[in-house]
């Protein structure tokens, strides 16, 4: 496998919690705290660019925002990195979200990471403000907005599919982990995922977290219909995902073509690499 780049992975270390009643525990245990261990992993990994992103996990937004500028300082200092900006849409983290939003023009910055993982909803009124501000700064300054997705609750793609609908017609989106489960995968291979990118929305995905099946089917579908070949990225999502296992999984589906070319670097590039100029 030649060198890749990966669309997703988090930078920071999140303190011991207590997850779903038991001790307090650390599970990501390949978090890192430094650009430069950061920089060991990609050279380690074959990585030869990525999206860093703030890391999060534990039920206290003010963690996630506090790496902001470590991802942006990893970007100004290193151009394999490309970096993305902790935002919430909770009214209760306005202005946080507002701080972060700041840095959108700093170089280096690609996107505007959102997640309900830590509260609110697509379809709570009261984080429409916040939403509209996150999007409007994203096409304010052309940055991709990574939406995490996952079964059920708040994050279902039936739930974050409603931001497809609002903003994706200007604005790119991806959605990290492809509906994240079972339901989400069927119902996007199965049309929905298509069906968006034939009505011109700007929609995007990665297949970490993916069942095994899914990527064998996605690429079937994307030979079968003839688009979407544009719109999948590799993502490993360390250290909550496994980097070889992930590349492994998907490199199997993707073969050494057109579209694995595609998926494990040119879509990267054109989402997460330099701006022109630059």
């Amino acid at each position: 496998m030649r060198w890749t780049n990966d669309a997703h992975r988090h930078l920071g270390v999140l303190p011991p919690y207590p997850f779903y009643g038991g001790p307090p525990v650390a599970p990501a245990i390949g978090a890192r705290a430094t650009i430069g261990e950061l920089l060991s992993d990609l050279d380690r990994e074959g990585t030869e660019r990525a999206l860093v992103i703030p890391n999060y996990g534990v039920p206290d937004p003010a963690i996630a925002f506090s790496f902001n500028e470590l991802c942006v300082e990893a970007a100004s200092r290193n151009d394999r990195i490309s970096a993305a900006l902790w935002v919430s849409p909770r009214a209760e983290d306005a202005d946080r979200t507002d701080d972060a939003l700041k840095l959108a023009s700093e170089e280096g910055v690609r996107a505007l990471k959102l997640s309900f993982l830590l509260g609110g909803r697509a379809s709570d009124p009261a984080c429409r403000p916040q939403l509209d501000r996150i999007f409007a700064t994203a096409r304010e300054h052309d940055l991709v907005v990574h939406v995490h997705t996952s079964p059920g609750a708040a994050s279902d793609i039936d739930e974050v599919g409603k931001l497809v609908d609002a903003y994706a017609g200007d604005v790119r989106l991806h959605l990290v982990h492809f509906g994240g489960g079972m339901s989400g995968h069927i119902k996007l291979v199965g049309g929905r995922f298509f069906d968006w990118i034939a009505a011109g929305k700007q929609v995007y995905t990665d297949l970490s977290w993916a069942i095994g099946f899914t990527p064998r089917w996605l690429v079937e579908e994307i030979s079968r219909r003839g688009l979407g070949h544009d719109r999948v990225l590799f993502a490993s999502d360390e250290p909550w995902g496994d980097h070889d296992g992930e590349l492994a999984k998907l490199a199997a589906a993707a073969g050494d073509g057109e579209l694995a070319d595609l998926v494990f670097r040119g879509t990267f590039d054109v989402l997460y690499g330099p701006k022109e100029g630059t």
